[in-house]
């Protein structure tokens, strides 16, 4: 009788904790991303990028072999910026947020 009470307790306090940070579940192109709320927002238009929530930050641009390319700093809550880079496959950071990108 104990053992079901101690489970049932348990079950309980898991379904009901709240979660340290709350996740959104995003699904772009196919791949799935968990997204924390008030965490900026990538978005890539042809050759440039918005940023959206990201102010204070930095935005870091580095290719997929590693090498650091651009940096810009983020100083409104909504920015983009026009890059000025070649075609191909970039890894975009602002804050804990990291996207690959293609520019094309």
């Amino acid at each position: 009788m104990q053992k079901k009470i101690l489970l049932f307790v348990a079950a309980g306090m898991l379904t009901f904790s709240a979660p340290a940070m709350a996740m959104n579940m995003v699904s772009e192109m196919g791949v799935a991303e968990q997204i924390e709320e008030n965490a900026p927002v990538i978005t890539v238009h042809g050759s440039s990028v918005s940023v959206n929530g990201g102010n204070g930050e930095t935005l870091e641009i580095v290719s997929l072999t590693g090498k650091a390319v651009a940096s810009y700093k983020i100083e409104y809550p909504n920015q983009r910026f026009e890059l000025n880079l070649p075609k191909g496959c970039y890894i975009l950071k602002v804050g804990k947020t990291v996207r690959k990108v293609t520019i094309k």
